[in-house]
């Protein structure tokens, strides 16, 4: 296990690496409009998710006109995303939801967000993190589980909710939520899951599978 020290060093790097304030790789400007993205991005990339969901939101403005939709008007606008209908199918269920007995409002509780139709754990934590700003929330996403792990902060488990209990124990709470979002960043840039690119990680000094290598 990691010392308190090396952990401090690990966000300090990731800080440094990825500096910006807008960690979060799909733009919204309403909160609903990131839940929605986050269910599209499901087994789809962020980008092709940023390239569809301008036309949705401009000839559906509001929550109001998605709750007002059939899911097969959604359809078309989300097709290239893949599992279109089922995703179309918790966009209008869960607008519905969220205007009939949220007001209107992503709500801000782990227990709410996971009656919405089509959310899980890791969208809820990153809309309790990302739009509520609650400390101490850690999203376990693909990325996070496998660098985490090659890093030692875990114990290399695959399984979600494990990582999750992991790293809340070790991590800031303050922290949590930018570090998943710069493990994304990292994955995507240098420790990349076919062809991590080792020697010029900055990150290998506290590494345990380049110290194994």
């Amino acid at each position: 296990m990691k010392t308190t020290e090396d952990i401090r060093a690990i966000i300090e790097e990731l800080k440094r690496l990825y500096p910006q304030d807008d960690l979060c790789s799909l733009p919204y400007e309403k909160d609903y409009e990131l839940l929605f993205a986050v269910r599209l991005a499901a087994q789809c990339t962020d980008e092709r998710v940023n390239q569809v969901t301008p036309a949705l939101y401009a000839d559906y403005p509001s929550l109001e006109a998605l709750a007002a939709a059939e899911p097969e008007d959604i359809e078309p606008y989300i097709h290239s995303c893949g599992f279109f209908r089922a995703k179309a199918r918790d966009i209008v269920l869960a607008s519905r939801m969220l205007v009939e007995e949220y007001g209107g409002v992503v709500p801000g509780t782990m227990e709410e967000l996971l009656k919405l139709p089509g959310v899980g754990r890791k969208t809820a934590n990153l809309m309790l993190g990302d739009v509520h700003q609650v400390p101490g929330v850690v999203v376990a996403d693909t990325h996070c589980i496998r660098i985490t792990g090659l890093l030692g902060l875990t114990d290399g488990t695959k399984d979600p909710g494990k990582v999750e209990q992991q790293l809340r124990a070790c991590l800031p709470p303050e922290e949590s939520n930018d570090f998943c979002h710069r493990m994304v960043l990292h994955g995507r840039a240098v420790c990349r899951a076919r062809r991590p690119d080792c020697a010029h990680c900055t990150l290998r000094t506290w590494c345990d599978h380049f110290a194994g290598d």
